[in-house]
């Protein structure tokens, strides 16, 4: 008699310091990019929610922004909005570098003991050292938490990526299904575009300029070959803005050209991209702003 199989569905937070990458497994999960990725940290503001689909489960990620030590009021909004999603969660995966772990490593472990879900320790970018530093890694860890697994990763290389998978289907209850099969994310395309060329703008630029970068898409106009797209992207001082629309306006047509090819094909589609920038003075510590730039966690 064959033994019945039961259908496992459960959230499941991505959590850890900045640049760890969180996003880069996100993406490996789901085979598909919806987190924008980036060597610069804090790249992700929001919480980015994303849904695995497998014969016997659904598993629904939710990757959220770094656990930093903030110094604006974006910066708290987003340590915030990664707290709580450990809060709403059938199970954790704390993210963290092949190295000794750090203070904020410890400190992200000690504030989401209290959660009382189980946490998987993963340990990623196992491709950029040896092998033989593993165990010793593995038992330091140890000593810190009481961790339900402890998986070593590559989210880029895809090192280990099935076994995490089958592993958090042990972990997660029986449930329904939550989401269609068709939908891998609960992202509007508009905030999908607005990742777009936030990334591109990351990719170009450097110094403060990422950081202090918020994109708004203004108008989503689809017509029968075409869908024209207007975004407002907002720096917080003069300097900034002349460096991001570049002598001649070279660098803005650049981040436009990038992020256009990139956003048709997300959409599938010819797209007419027009790009402009404002400047809105330390938009980043205005509450106000940044519920209207729809940043959660205020």
């Amino acid at each position: 008699m064959n033994k019945e199989i039961h259908f496992k569905s459960g959230f499941i937070s991505i959590i850890g310091r900045p640049n760890v990458g969180k996003s880069t497994l996100l993406n490996a999960i789901l085979g598909e990019k919806i987190a924008i990725i980036s060597n610069k940290p804090q790249t992700t503001r929001n919480r980015i929610l994303g849904v695995k689909n497998l014969p016997q489960a659904q598993l629904i990620f939710l990757d959220t922004p770094g656990i930093h030590k903030p110094r604006h009021k974006l910066g708290e909004a987003m340590v915030r909005t990664a707290l709580e999603a450990c809060k709403e969660v059938d199970l954790v995966l704390l993210m963290v570098e092949p190295e000794e772990p750090t203070h904020e490593d410890r400190h992200i472990i000690e504030t989401i003991r209290s959660t009382k879900r189980p946490l998987f320790l993963l340990i990623n970018k196992i491709d950029t050292v040896a092998k033989q530093k593993m165990l010793p890694l593995i038992e330091q860890y140890n000593k810190i938490s009481d961790f339900s697994e402890i998986i070593p990763i590559s989210a880029l290389k895809l090192d280990n990526i099935d076994r995490l998978l089958e592993t958090i289907i042990k972990y997660i209850p029986e449930g329904p299904k939550y989401y269609p099969d068709e939908i891998v994310t609960d992202q509007l395309e508009r905030f999908m575009v607005s990742e777009i060329i936030r990334e591109k703008i990351m990719e170009q630029t450097k110094e403060e300029i990422p950081y202090s970068v918020a994109v708004v898409v203004e108008e989503f106009s689809e017509g029968e070959r075409l869908i024209s797209i207007r975004a407002l992207i907002y720096v917080e001082r003069d300097s900034q803005k002349g460096i991001l629309i570049g002598k001649g306006g070279r660098m803005l047509k650049e981040i436009g050209t990038l992020a256009r090819k990139d956003i048709e094909g997300l959409l599938g589609t010819k797209v007419f991209l027009e790009l402009w920038v404002r400047v809105k003075k330390d938009w980043r510590q205005d509450e106000r702003v940044l519920r209207e730039f729809g940043y959660k966690g205020l």
